[in-house]
């Protein structure tokens, strides 16, 4: 096999992966994707090149390149790259990922990572599951997959990515004050199988050590606890504005009242205070770690 076939081959797995399809409901993403692809059609038509001929060039199958020009598939970056410099595109081609990357997650994910990427505090207790911003893949398809009724296999890919996706918050510069508290219970749950949870938790532990970073989890023994209701979560913004949500309070839908969110502060600094400190805390992890 030459060296053309081979990644030839390897887009097109690329291509037949779950979690690229278009989300019918997401309007703004239909009409970014759809305008992709018909570019990519009139660039495609202006060479004069056949899809089937087009698609044997870049590795993707006739049927596949109907999808992606007409707006049924999300194209991959690799794959908007190899069109450009097939297509003679000059870059115009390569430059649509910028678009296309925005449009890549569940616009309820897109809508969470905008205000978790303006954010420079966010605190989150978490009542019945690792928060998402902490989950490794392997740990969150396996929560994810486990819902009732069961998820298509192309759901859970995208959900998984677009889950992912929002750990980017830890690389940005200058770092968010990142503040997490987590149970006990849901600690000792191996989700996904042994090997798994096992690399779910030393992550959390490198994630813990981080200098912008405050992790405690909330001991089953501990006699007083005020997060009985559910999860709570508060993020502020550099213009001293806040939005945070709590299962137990205002119906469990976002707020940014002053008054409601000073309610959520007291609940959540509470909690805090009930739980182990942050070096306890990781003095836990590490344990759960060596019984495993």
């Amino acid at each position: 096999m030459t060296a053309v076939e081979a990644e030839a081959g390897r887009l097109k797995e690329e291509a037949d992966e779950p979690g690229w399809e278009v989300d019918p409901d997401d309007e703004w993403g239909v009409a970014v994707i759809t305008t992709v692809g018909r570019q990519l059609k009139l660039r495609r038509e202006a060479v004069g090149m056949r899809a089937a001929e087009f698609g044997r060039v870049v590795g993707y199958g006739e049927d596949m390149i109907y999808k992606i020009e007409g707006g049924k598939r999300i194209p991959r970056q690799e794959f908007l790259d190899k069109a450009d410099e097939v297509l003679d595109a000059g870059g115009l081609i390569a430059a649509a990922w910028e678009d296309v990357k925005k449009v890549r997650y569940p616009k309820k994910v897109r809508a969470l990572g905008k205000l978790e990427a303006r954010a420079v505090e966010i605190a989150v207790y978490q009542s019945n599951s690792i928060n998402g911003l902490l989950q490794t893949p392997e740990h969150a398809r396996a929560v994810i997959g486990a819902a009732q009724p069961p998820y298509s296999p192309d759901d859970v890919e995208r959900m998984v990515a677009a889950r992912i996706a929002r750990r980017t918050v830890f690389e940005r510069d200058p770092a968010p004050a990142l503040s997490f508290v987590l149970e006990e219970g849901v600690m000792r749950r191996p989700i996904g199988g042994t090997m798994v949870w096992r690399q779910q938790l030393e992550p959390l532990l490198e994630v813990g050590r981080l200098h912008n970073v405050v992790l405690q989890v909330m001991p089953m023994n501990c006699e007083t606890h005020s997060g009985t209701d559910g999860t709570i979560e508060v993020l502020k913004f550099a213009d001293g504005t806040a939005v945070g949500r709590a299962d137990g309070e205002f119906n469990g839908r976002p707020t940014s009242d002053p008054k409601q969110l000073r309610i959520l502060e007291l609940q959540y600094g509470t909690i805090r205070a009930q739980a182990l400190s942050p070096r306890e805390s990781l003095a836990f992890i590490e344990q759960l770690l060596g019984e495993t």
